[in-house]
């Protein structure tokens, strides 16, 4: 049996989230490990199209994407998601519709300083200016995980470091009889 998980990689914008699902993504695709990818940028373009960043739209987004990733899993399949999900109970929903013994929530720790300056997508300073309303550790609440199953540290280390130290993890998560065909 092919191993199902969801690793689900949660933190600010730009704390380095679709970087390391990619690579991951990469990693154990190179594996043989069926991976489905899931982004919250990709998902708003398409399936969450019309959704703003309201509570109760941010809400639907994150159920969508969720009940796409036990979808993934019920396939068989590896399932990589990388979303804001910026509340304590967004992440509780997520666990809720995926299934607690089927997600491990990987939490990117990097401050919104660090994150601003990186601002690869412009958002930080349009937020700034008041452009973007609902915009996470600006106007609107971050809270970090009190429970994530690991935290990187993507604002104070390198992204090489922080891929290496999720797919350890993610092979030490997946089947344990798989868990030594991915090392090779």
């Amino acid at each position: 049996m092919l191993p199902s998980h969801t690793f689900w990689l949660c933190g600010l914008s730009g704390a380095g989230k679709s970087t390391l699902a990619a690579s991951l993504t990469a990693s154990l695709r190179s594996r043989g490990v069926p991976v489905l990818e899931l982004d919250g940028d990709v998902l708003r373009a398409g399936v969450c199209q019309g959704l703003g960043f309201s509570a109760e739209d941010r809400l639907e987004n994150l159920r969508r994407a969720a009940c796409i990733a036990r979808l993934g899993a019920q396939s068989g399949l590896c399932t990589i998601a990388s979303f804001i999900t910026p509340l304590e109970v967004h992440r509780q929903l997520v666990r809720n519709v995926v299934g607690a013994g089927n997600v491990s929530l990987v939490y990117m720790d990097a401050s919104y300083a660090i994150c601003r300056q990186r601002d690869v997508k412009g958002l930080y300073a349009r937020a700034a200016s008041g452009h973007v309303p609902h915009f996470t550790g600006l106007t609107d609440s971050f809270e970090p995980p009190a429970q994530a199953d690991l935290v990187l540290h993507t604002g104070a280390e390198p992204a090489e470091q922080s891929a290496a130290k999720l797919l350890a993890f993610a092979i030490a998560r997946l089947e344990p009889r798989q868990a030594q065909t991915l090392h090779a």
